[in-house]
């Protein structure tokens, strides 16, 4: 039986970061400052659209997650079409671990990509929660299924669940989480099998949601942060890479291609912004440069956090006067740069329709993250009345949020093939999206069992998926902005929690901006 690799997790990041080591990325895409003249002239007379609904988007890009819970459906589910799953997940190791969400289009819950999904849920509340209106409940609810299952996750001293299923059995199957009957082993870290990168990031993101429930749960929220306190103290004593602990479990799926001085750094950064504890302030002082602070990197993803943490920190910096973290203004500043068209460090390569490129798989990860960072830095530096500088030009908080509104609206429909990338936003969207669940029957459609080897049918064939999973956003065009719209083609037709994630902040702030 072929096994079915799938396309949103980095086998081609090591390929990334070693071009990274010795240079800027060379990609097959067009530097952005050349496609601007022709732009308009790709959409036709009229130019690209005005507008869009970015409410609707919100709304749909939130309600993508109730299609990718796992486990015990409540009773205000409204993604209709999914039911329960996996609900003896933990028992192969004598606990609980039932919830949480499958990452993608397979039957697994990998925990490292689920921790980044969470944090970046959070930051998007918390950055623009107030622009939410009603999708903000849903958020936090999408947060909260999140964190349930996280604390399940570290409710061990010493132990902390990174993965449930094994991927290499799950990915020789084509069937609907509801009918799962492959393994369901649990992987776990512990101090002769450290994992600072998934530890600390499971503890960015406990601390960024315990922000979340402050007002709303204060004792749920100190639960989280106590919580976070403890699983980074963890991560920090007992270094490694979780993919050197686990490495034929979560290779090539999840490996920690970057590292774990990032995750270290960026755990920091949020427990210091919940805690407001000065001796996180003191670790990032005493071990940033150690961490990686100053690398030259132009990458976001739930692999490399060191952009994020650049940001969040230059935050302490222009709102907080924190002269101490002044360096990390500047490499905030300088990421900035390195994507800005036209500046003198720009590195970043876009499509001939004006999409940031990074790579060939699932390259809408990266444009979703970035451009979440594209408006969340420009907020700080309003508030602050300040500007970036690169080199000797001034930019403004305006064109870099400019900038991130066009990725956002080529995502949903503003590029050469008038189609969004968002299933059901639009009249022309993916129908063919690489995921189980929706590709094969519902089970209230079809109550029978389907067997792992039948599903394959479903797999290889051209017709529609027959259940719409809304809101869910997908790797994306290739480098020449083409989309085959093919469910076989994972690297472009497979959807994921962590590119929604960082879109829930943009949406949010356009549908209160450009409403």
């Amino acid at each position: 039986m072929k096994v079915v690799s799938e396309a949103c997790v980095a086998f081609s990041l090591a390929y990334v970061y070693v071009l990274l080591l010795i240079g800027t990325a060379t990609v097959e895409a067009t530097p952005f400052h050349r496609i601007i003249p022709p732009l308009q002239s790709l959409y036709g007379r009229r130019g690209p659209s005005l507008s869009h609904d970015y409410r609707d988007a919100l709304t749909k890009s939130i309600l993508f997650y109730e299609g990718q819970r796992s486990g015990k459906l409540p009773l205000n589910q409204r993604m209709r079409w999914r039911g329960d799953s996996a609900l003896s997940d933990g028992a192969a190791g004598h606990v609980d671990l039932t919830g949480g969400y499958y990452d993608a289009g397979d039957n697994v819950k990998f925990g490292f990509p689920m921790a980044f999904t969470t944090t970046m849920l959070s930051w998007s509340v918390l950055e623009f929660g107030g622009r939410m209106g009603d999708n903000l409940d849903h958020a936090k609810a999408a947060i909260r299924w999140a964190t349930d299952y996280l604390l399940k996750a570290t409710a061990r001293p010493g132990v902390i669940y990174v993965q449930v299923g094994d991927p290499n059995l799950d990915h020789k199957c084509w069937e609907r989480p509801e009918d799962m009957d492959t393994s369901r082993n649990v992987y776990k870290i512990d101090a002769d099998h450290p994992g600072s990168d998934v530890a600390a990031e499971t503890a960015a993101a406990l601390a960024a949601a315990s922000m979340v429930f402050r007002t709303t749960d204060p004792i749920y929220s100190r639960h989280l942060l106590q919580t976070a306190m403890q699983v980074f103290d963890f991560a920090d004593k007992h270094r490694g890479a979780y993919s050197d602990s686990l490495q034929s479990e979560v290779c090539p799926f999840y490996c920690s291609y970057s590292g774990y001085n990032d995750e270290l750094l960026w755990g920091a950064a949020w427990l210091q912004r919940a805690s407001r504890n000065v001796s996180y302030i003191s670790y990032i002082q005493s071990h940033g440069q150690n961490l990686g602070g100053e690398d030259n990197v132009n990458i976001f993803s739930w692999d490399d956090k060191h952009a994020g943490a650049r940001v969040l920190l230059a935050k302490e910096v222009l709102l907080r006067n924190s002269k101490s973290l002044e360096e990390y203004r500047g490499h905030a500043d300088n990421f900035v740069c390195s994507l800005l068209p036209g500046t003198p460090n720009s590195q970043a390569q876009y499509t001939p329709g004006g999409l940031l490129y990074k790579m060939s798989d699932c390259n809408l990860q990266y444009v979703t993250s970035t451009t979440f960072l594209l408006f969340t830095y420009p907020k700080y530096l309003r508030v602050s009345k300040q500007v970036v500088r690169c080199g000797n030009m001034v930019v403004t908080p305006t064109r870099i949020r400019t900038l991130a509104k066009r990725q956002v609206d080529y995502i949903l429909g503003d590029n050469p093939l008038r189609m969004s990338y968002m299933v059901g936003y639009g009249a022309k969207f993916p129908e063919r999206i690489h995921h189980r669940g929706s590709s094969l029957p519902s089970i209230y459609q079809h109550p029978q069992i389907i067997p792992c080897n039948d599903g394959f049918q479903s797999l290889y064939s051209n017709a529609p998926n027959p259940n719409r999973l809304v809101g869910a956003v997908v790797g994306g065009p290739d480098n020449n902005d083409h989309f085959s719209d093919e469910r076989n083609d994972y690297a472009h037709s497979e959807p994921t929690t962590y590119i929604n994630a960082p879109l829930v902040g943009s949406l949010a702030y356009l549908a209160h901006s450009f409403a």
